[in-house]
């Protein structure tokens, strides 16, 4: 289809490091938005700390969509 261009997904990472909630932020459509919320259900991160113990933190996450030649 030809589509190009940067997908903001935010979301929340729970104290286990698990994505909560995410959400399509910015949108270039086509099909790029799901697979960018497919990719960020599917990761798991380092829960967020505060005083050594862990806590959910908000992140955007920006996922660059490039063809190449």
């Amino acid at each position: 289809a030809g589509i190009e261009g940067r997908v903001i997904v935010q979301f929340i990472v729970n104290e286990q490091g698990e994505v909560e909630e995410p959400r399509v932020m910015r949108s270039i459509g086509g099909g790029a938005d799901e697979e960018a919320l497919r990719c960020v259900k599917e990761a798991e991160f380092v829960p967020g700390r505060q005083r050594g113990n862990p806590v959910r933190v908000q992140y955007s996450l920006p996922v660059v969509f490039r063809l190449q030649n």
